[in-house]
């Protein structure tokens, strides 16, 4: 496998030096019908690379280097239920909480999960249901308008996402909230626009032990204590977790607790009960559509061949760029105000799941692993950093998403809006030349001395690769695909990688030096003696700031 890897790298290698010149409007130029060769669909989705730095050879050789890696073993083991996340002995069976056909088995490590994940989900729904229709009902008997989530990392960015992005299916008398940071500018900021006597907290941590989730938890139950007396906790609070006697401790009545699943990954964890807060929102019939949604992907994965697998071609693309083409970048720019969590929900899922520096094996990569993924929605974008990505030094490939019909919003705008989102794309794509800037400027009247000061600066170099995906509308359905699509792009390229894309030991020696740091910084008499000069001078710094 080794040497068959080597040699497909190797091959990218001597074919990205010989076609270094070659540009994309050159491409556009010998293929008028370079669309209809570089695309791919999944019904109402179309996924166009076409404007990708690559040609079918280039596809040629990544496809081989996907077999080389033994990219189809590697997904059977996945949907397998093996435990492909070797570090922490466990499957990643995420796919198994979005599969809604009734009856078919799905196995996590030898053992069949379908029939607990069909009865945690429809717990979850019933549950859900019964608060969005005012069946389960505040202390005073009226029912939720308010329902704060409080997690962080996948607890909070995956239901904070899909909540905005899916605001015109939530229930007009609900209004969705969501809380992680510890900084209690969050949680105060939250409620003190809340009517407490209407409001339900979900929160949500596997252990219970969450500092950060615990932290604002606590915070919230001695607001709603204060408020409407400590037998309202029971009533105003559910939680997401395994720990019952925690959650029991704390005073959540037992049938207001759901959990899922130590093969359930935190940033592949909306699928699960950390979605109830989305539940809620949009209701069961559309939260069911988003799990459709996620399970077309499933499929498409499994089935469709390489050249037409949107996933794949995501993957295998992303590591063109990265690893040959020495793009060290990715903007993710949705044309969608609604979508403006997603670049920050796909920064998790693509760098806590590809950020690492050793194989499986354990051995240092040999190639670049995750991106630095960024994004923001477009309009908003291009006046702010579209400046650096037409004329920086750095190109910077770009997922531009776009909806073909807006949900509740004006049509006239929508296509001022989509328009846009082609303009860029294009002139990412094309550029400006330097003859044609001086064209234009001569034809504005300007002379030649003026021309040859300005038109330097108006050049646009061109040939920076950018995809689109356009789709119907953003459903419940669509955002399920859309989330799917990203999550086995992740996969794939930490096929090619060989890493494990399923733990995240990276974030675990960050969390204990400030376990170790909080009794110090609370406790202005606490020595600093064996921090290092750096720490214990902030630290007196913060001492002294706080004194006055």
């Amino acid at each position: 496998m080794v040497q068959d890897v080597s040699q497909a790298l190797a091959d990218l290698r001597f074919h990205h030096a010989a076609s270094r010149g070659l540009t994309t409007q050159t491409l556009f130029e010998q293929d008028p019908k370079r669309f209809e060769h570089f695309h791919a669909a999944l019904d109402d989705l179309i996924y166009d690379y076409s404007k990708q730095r690559l040609t079918a050879e280039t596809l040629d050789l990544l496809f081989a280097l996907a077999r080389a890696a033994k990219l189809d073993e590697r997904r059977a083991a996945l949907f397998g239920g093996e435990a492909i996340n070797i570090t922490e002995h466990r499957a990643a069976m995420h796919m198994a909480l979005r599969l809604m056909t009734p009856g078919k088995p799905m196995f996590a490590q030898g053992a069949n999960v379908m029939p607990e994940v069909v009865a945690a989900r429809d717990k979850m729904c019933v549950f859900a249901q019964a608060i969005r229709d005012g069946v389960i009902t505040a202390t005073n008997g009226a029912r939720f308008t308010d329902v704060v989530n409080i997690g962080i990392g996948g607890s909070d960015l995956g239901p904070a996402m899909a909540g905005r992005a899916l605001a015109p299916f939530v229930a007009d008398h609900l209004t969705l909230h969501f809380v992680a940071n510890v900084d209690g500018a969050d949680l105060g900021d939250t409620l003190r626009k809340l009517p407490l006597a209407t409001t339900l907290f979900i929160v949500c941590s596997k252990t219970f032990t969450t500092l950060e989730t615990m932290t604002n938890a606590q915070s919230a139950r001695k607001a709603v204590a204060s408020a409407l007396g400590e037998q309202a906790v029971g009533d105003h609070f559910c939680a997401v977790s395994t720990q019952l006697d925690k959650v029991a401790a704390f005073g959540i009545k037992s049938d207001r607790v759901f959990g899922f699943w130590d093969w359930v990954g935190g940033r592949y964890s909306i699928w699960s009960a950390i979605g109830l807060s989305l539940a809620i929102g949009i209701g069961r019939d559309a939260f069911e559509q988003f799990l459709h949604g996620a399970q077309d992907v499933d499929e498409h994965f499994l089935s469709a061949p390489l050249d037409q697998n949107i996933p794949v071609l995501m993957g295998l693309i992303g590591i063109w760029n990265h690893n040959f083409l020495g793009l060290s970048t990715q903007a993710v720019i949705p044309y969608d105000e609604r979508l403006g969590r997603f670049p920050a929900y796909l920064q998790q899922l693509e760098m806590e799941s590809n950020g690492k520096s050793v194989t499986l094996d354990g051995e240092p990569v040999t190639l670049s692993t995750s991106p630095v993924v960024f994004g923001e929605p477009g309009t908003n974008g291009q006046h702010a950093f579209f400046q650096m990505l037409h004329q920086g030094t750095q190109p910077v490939p770009i997922d531009f998403l776009l909806a073909a019909t807006p949900v509740r919003a004006d049509p006239r705008h929508h296509h001022l809006l989509a328009a846009n989102c082609f303009a860029q794309s294009e002139a990412l794509m094309r550029g400006r030349s330097l003859a044609d800037v001086e064209a234009q400027l001569h034809a504005q009247g300007l002379n030649s001395e003026a021309i040859a000061k300005l038109a330097p600066h108006k050049v646009f170099s061109g040939n920076r690769p950018s995809s689109t995906f356009l789709y119907k509308s953003l459903t419940p359905r669509m955002l399920g695909r859309l989330i799917a699509l990203y999550e086995h792009k992740v996969f794939v390229q930490g096929v090619i990688l060989n890493i494990d894309s399923f733990d995240q030991w990276g974030v675990e020696l960050g969390k204990e030096l400030a376990n170790r740091l909080v009794p110090i910084v609370a406790d202005a008499t606490a020595s600093t003696d064996a921090l290092d000069s750096s720490t214990a001078g902030l630290i007196a710094g913060l001492r002294a700031f706080e004194r006055g």
